[in-house]
């Protein structure tokens, strides 16, 4: 008998878009690592990817995300004051 094989049970109306098989599930059919959720309708779960993508997005056009251009800050490369004015 093998431990810690059992798989989490679907509950009825909660909806997860696989990121394995790209489909949306009813229930967590896939791995917690495998899969966006869960939503209220299968709707909101096929969009899941869009939202994701559209997240990211903005992360990376968030200027409290990145340094400005000349910030000369930790990483900035071949900024005055960066890890290539060291040498």
């Amino acid at each position: 008998m093998a431990l810690f094989k059992k798989r989490t049970a679907g509950k009825p109306g909660e909806w997860f878009y696989c990121l394995e098989h790209k489909k949306v599930e009813e229930g967590p059919e896939c791995p917690a690592k495998d899969r966006f959720g869960p939503y209220a309708t299968p709707e909101e779960a096929r969009g899941a990817m869009d939202r994701a993508r559209e997240r990211d997005l903005e992360w990376e056009t968030d200027p409290k995300w990145h340094d400005g251009e000349g910030s000369g800050g930790e990483g900035s490369g071949g900024e005055p004051g960066g890890p290539a004015a060291a040498g």
